[in-house]
């Protein structure tokens, strides 16, 4: 099995990358390809873009790893209550391509914040969004206080919340392998 990871920001720091990519190696009979937002940047999608240059290969490029993973790992970073842009560019641009943006992959979304909601709402419109997009949601935890609440070795540090966690992965594990 094939699981793509990646944050959704564009940070060369993000704990949400970081997050995503301890989920994804949480399991560990798979084998974890890891993306970099900043690897996909492109023009802020527009359809008067779209009808002059096309869809850019960088986003068809995307959807063809999206296309070649079994299953699929993101966490959110929110910005002002909803996606990046780095990310919304992303999908924006391969929402544009044929097919189910999310090519019908089962997904264990993610979102965590140094604040005490963990990126709750930009979470919630991503569980809610995502399955209308030819996405399986398949699990999603919210990690509140990354700092106070994660070690990049022992993993969520909060027992209540790691346990919360552990039922999601076990969720996310159970119903893609």
């Amino acid at each position: 099995m094939k699981i793509l990871a990646f944050g959704a920001s564009n940070s060369s720091k993000s704990i949400n990358k970081k997050f995503a990519v301890y989920t994804a190696r949480q399991i560990k009979e798979a084998e974890v390809q890891i993306i970099d937002l900043n690897d996909y940047e492109m023009a802020i999608y527009s359809i008067d873009r779209e009808n002059e240059i096309g869809i850019p290969d960088l986003a068809h490029s995307f959807k063809k790893t999206i296309r070649q993973a079994d299953a699929i790992v993101i966490s959110f970073a929110e910005h002002n209550g909803s996606y990046s842009v780095a990310f919304k560019n992303v999908m924006d641009w391969i929402s544009r391509i044929k097919g189910d943006t999310w090519e019908s992959k089962p997904f264990f979304l993610l979102a965590t914040s140094p604040g005490r909601r963990g990126a709750q709402r930009v979470l919630d419109a991503a569980v809610k969004g995502f399955s209308h997009m030819g996405a399986k949601v398949i699990a999603s935890f919210s990690l509140p206080s990354f700092h106070a609440n994660f070690d990049e070795e022992n993993g969520i540090t909060d027992l209540e919340l790691r346990n919360a966690y552990l039922t999601q992965l076990k969720i996310f594990r159970e119903q893609t392998m």
